[in-house]
């Protein structure tokens, strides 16, 4: 390249040009998007402490898969234990029922629609049960939750991947939510040990179009286990605490893909990652419905009654031992735009209620409004696509924001109007298998039928 500089000056111009579109890209920095949207919900009398249920919106939130290190819950919330009195931050009782729509790092087959995880957390993340057979980490001789959950319906079919929703759903509810069963009997030991167990069940129900009814639960022991190396705490967690009807309800987003780069009057910009929110007819996004709690009784009674010999109880669920969260319409963002490394404190967050408009249409539900000259909207795929580029601008009060701008604002020397998220070479994904060796219990007695496959739609197969 240096010589065709020395010999020929219009082959050297264009070396030259074409160098500097190379710098001008190089300066484009890896960056992402993180936060929480939040939805404010009115409290209920704390005797509905017997579990929830809601229904929520399934969609891509992204136009394509952007790799493992996407990770985001659609809306959802946090089941946690209830005290009688606030328990201090010392005793590190962290433990609760979390999972949802969403993706997530350890997910092996991810596609652009979502999975459910069930996302139990025993004590301080110790352990964690997403589902039959799934927990934290891969080694079974460290089982840290696989073992957590009990499936109790043959009809349905729960990879340790996730709960696989039809390829293509979006914005359709899904209707999810758990309440305690006395399906086991409370044990004044656990494994050999002093410390009681429980006999609180907290069972998935599920309301979906093809199908409905209990799921799969906790077993009691998962929330008990980490105990046994501090009995103080027996009896504090979900085994035999009832639950916190007034929960957080939130979607929390830890990885978008963003870029960042700066024009040559150092102002800085930046693109997200084209993301995505259903809408309906009116072009608004409704995204969540009917949070309900309800009182121990609305099931519990009528499942005992049968197990001690009474007439057989339906999964039917009394209404009249609920109590639904009302919507006063308002809601919040937390979501920034930041480069890699950089500190919490100094992540800027995005002017998301420039665009956005947080309304209930009903009492009990729940979208956006979206400012429809910044966010556009595609009738044809029922989905709205936020505004992807922003300009680090300055409030009134000198702090920072990220302020919507359109692309032909966006300076072409940023090259940020001509950036591609690129979808990455997706790696084979090992299997998950379960224990193997001949005298695991997975072996004896081993199975009398199969070997069965199953194909869930998400890319893999199933074999059972």
């Amino acid at each position: 390249m240096l010589n065709f500089c020395c010999r020929f000056v219009s082959v050297g111009l264009i070396c030259w040009l074409t160098a500097a579109s190379i710098v001008a890209a190089q300066a484009v920095e890896d960056a992402e998007m993180a936060g929480y949207l939040l939805v404010p919900n009115e409290r209920v009398d704390p005797a509905y402490n017997g579990g929830f249920s809601m229904y929520v919106s399934a969609w891509p939130l992204l136009h394509q898969y952007p790799g493992n290190r996407f990770q985001t819950g659609l809306f959802g919330t946090w089941m946690h234990a209830q005290y009688e009195t606030p328990r201090s931050k010392e005793e590190e009782l962290y433990s609760d029922i979390e999972g949802g729509l969403g993706w997530w790092r350890d997910t092996r087959f991810a596609t652009t629609t979502p999975k459910f995880i069930m996302g139990g957390v025993a004590r301080s993340f110790s352990a964690w049960a997403n589902g039959p057979g799934a927990g934290k980490g891969r080694d079974w001789s460290r089982p840290q939750g696989k073992y957590g959950v009990a499936q109790l319906t043959p009809w349905l079919l729960w990879p340790p991947d996730g709960l696989n929703l039809k390829q293509g759903t979006s914005g359709e509810l899904f209707g999810y939510g758990y309440l305690p069963l006395p399906l086991t009997e409370p044990k004044n030991e656990s494994a050999g040990q002093p410390v009681p167990t429980g006999n609180q069940s907290w069972t998935l129900f599920l309301n979906t179009q093809n199908f409905k009814g209990p799921v799969a639960f906790f077993t009691p022991f998962f929330w008990v286990r980490p105990s046994l190396e501090d009995p103080d705490v027996a009896g504090l967690f979900l085994d035999t605490r009832p639950s916190d009807p007034n929960r957080a309800l939130q979607m929390e987003t830890q990885y978008v893909p963003s870029v960042q780069a700066v024009d040559s009057t150092g102002t800085r910009f930046a693109r997200i990652a084209p993301t995505r929110f259903p809408i309906d007819a009116d072009g608004n996004s409704l995204v969540v419905h009917k949070v309900t709690s309800y009182k121990k009784s609305a099931l519990w009674d009528n499942v005992a009654a049968w197990f001690a010999g009474g007439q057989a109880a339906s999964s039917e669920i009394d209404a009249n031992q609920a109590a639904i969260h009302e919507f006063p319409g308002r809601g919040g963002a937390t979501w920034r735009i930041y480069a890699n490394g950089v500190q919490r404190e100094d992540r800027v967050p995005l002017a998301w209620s420039s665009f956005a408009t947080p309304f209930a249409p009903t009492s009990d539900t729940f979208g956006y409004q979206w400012d429809k000259s910044l966010v556009s909207i595609d009738k044809e795929s029922s989905l709205a696509t936020l505004p992807e580029f922003y300009r680090l601008a300055e409030r009134e009060n000198g702090k920072p924001l990220w302020e919507v701008v359109r692309p032909e604002d966006v300076p072409p020397e940023t090259k940020l109007t001509d950036y591609q998220f690129q979808k990455p070479k997706a790696d084979a994904s090992d299997p998950y298998v379960t224990p193997e060796e001949a005298d695991s219990d997975w072996k004896k007695p081993g199975p009398v039928a199969g070997p069965f496959y199953a194909y869930p739609g998400d890319g893999s197969k199933v074999t059972y």
